[in-house]
């Protein structure tokens, strides 16, 4: 038992590492949503909330355990069932409103295109942490290298330009912020211009990300739901086992 409550001490600090990682974090995909929506700012403080109250409990199940004090290990029980129905529940929101989140997801990163500015130094951070992600997932856009014809900067260029983290590395384009101009010769195609850029989206690069995870993801939140059963189940059943208790052993400030 007394392993269980030092693995939970171990969860917390991961989920509040996580929760901080989420707001320190600023170049990637998590960057991107994270400074365009409140909500994941937000999501990011639950989790460092529930990761602080995950190491409380931890202590207080062990203390309670220790000193065989049911109402700590009652506090323990309740605390654990409340993050366990909140952590299936919030499961549940994501998987039937994805279409909706996925829309939202569009919605963010098609307002960052369509006002990508490398001169506008107030969006610095967010066009960085999208101008990695594409260089990272080898993408381009959101569904694929036309959604740059709604920038309103490169609509005035005649699309001669796009983003340097979209072309292809297998070209001599120099990756970095800002635009590229297109080494287009005359009478060329449409087609051919696209073709010096990743043609992938970046839509379709999280996905396959997102599937290729997938077994590590559900392994992951299974094996943490697993140890906050087993926290429930045997803080339950020690705490049935207490016939009395003696508060004499409680430590004294």
């Amino acid at each position: 038992l007394y392993i269980l409550f030092l693995l939970f001490q171990i969860l917390g600090a991961v989920i509040l590492g996580f929760g901080i990682w989420i707001l320190a974090d600023k170049t990637s995909f998590i960057a991107v949503l994270q400074m365009s929506s409140p909500s994941l700012k937000t999501g990011a403080y639950i989790l460092v909330g529930v990761g602080a109250l995950t190491m409380l409990m931890g202590f207080l199940g062990c203390l309670g355990a220790v000193n065989e004090i049911r109402c700590l290990l009652g506090l323990y029980f309740t605390c654990l069932m409340v993050i366990l129905i909140t952590q299936v529940a919030a499961g549940l929101v994501i998987y039937f409103q994805k279409e909706t989140l996925k829309g939202e997801l569009s919605r963010i990163v098609g307002s960052l295109i369509e006002n990508y500015d490398p001169l506008n130094n107030d969006e610095r951070n967010l066009q960085d942490a999208w101008d990695y992600v594409q260089t990272q997932i080898a993408c381009c856009g959101w569904t694929g290298p036309k959604d740059w014809e709604n920038n309103k900067i490169l609509i005035n260029r005649s699309m001669t330009a796009y983003p340097c983290s979209c072309f292809n590395s297998s070209n001599d384009f120099q990756v970095d912020g800002g635009f590229c101009n297109l080494d287009v010769p005359v009478n060329s195609t449409a087609m051919y211009a696209d073709s010096a850029v990743h043609e992938q989206g970046c839509m379709d690069g999280v996905e396959k990300w997102l599937k290729d995870n997938l077994g590590v993801i559900l392994g992951v939140c299974t094996g943490v739901a697993v140890i906050e059963l087993l926290g429930m189940i045997l803080s339950i059943s020690l705490c049935k086992n207490i016939h009395s208790e003696d508060y004499t052993k409680v430590p004294k400030s």
